[in-house]
């Protein structure tokens, strides 16, 4: 259990962290980051602020999709976006890309080592991916459609309100699902429940990463 904790609340934090690197590279956010770097202009609160709020307003969402949140949900309503706003603030602004490249690189590879701790320790999903697989269970759309249309739409709307997609964007659909793949088969606490079932299982539960 305290290997468990740690590894849990290292890992948002780490979350955060590497969530704040991807807006200091300006080359594009990961779909949800769309959403909250969107609002947040428009809103003039911090990205971490409303991260905070939006994984609030999702969580609520569970309440008729019959989700059950653990103490990893709802740590990471708040943990992510208190980390995100304090490495932002330590951050600088780069304008080179020789800079903003490799910066966006290590976000990116940081949010897959973050993931794969996070949902190693087995407290539960975020609130974003519980969203994913309520919607399966409640409307039989399959884990893929259900992300899929999801981000999709969150994207969108972030655009729309001002939010950065870019190359950045791409590069994180396509390398998230097999970094954290490689780290959740590398980091799963001893005697966490399940954990193994989560990178392989074909249940809803057990398919978070599946895209």
């Amino acid at each position: 259990m305290p290997r468990r904790l740690v590894q849990l609340y290292a890992g948002l934090a780490l979350y955060g962290a590497s969530s704040a690197l991807l807006v200091a590279a300006g080359l594009g956010l990961e779909p949800w980051g769309v959403l909250h770097q969107g609002l947040a202009e428009r809103s003039g609160l911090s990205i971490g602020v409303v991260s905070i709020l939006v994984g609030a307003v999702v969580l609520l969402l569970w309440v008729p999709l019959r989700q059950r949140p653990g103490l990893g949900t709802v740590s990471n309503v708040f943990v992510v976006g208190l980390a995100m706003d304090g490495t932002l603030a330590l951050l600088p602004s780069p304008d080179a890309l020789a800079v903003r490249i490799p910066l966006l690189l290590a976000g990116i590879a940081l949010n897959g080592l973050a993931t794969g701790l996070y949902i190693a320790a087995a407290f539960g999903p975020g609130p974003r991916d519980g969203l994913m697989t309520g919607l399966h269970r409640r409307s039989g759309v399959s884990i893929r459609l259900a992300r899929t249309g999801v981000e999709v739409a969150v994207v969108a709307t972030g655009f729309v309100l001002g939010g950065a997609v870019g190359a950045g964007t791409v590069a994180y659909a396509l390398a998230i699902g097999p970094l954290a793949q490689f780290f959740l088969r590398r980091l799963a606490a001893p005697g966490s429940p399940g954990v193994g079932t989560v990178v392989a299982g074909r249940t809803p539960r057990r398919s978070i990463l599946r895209r």
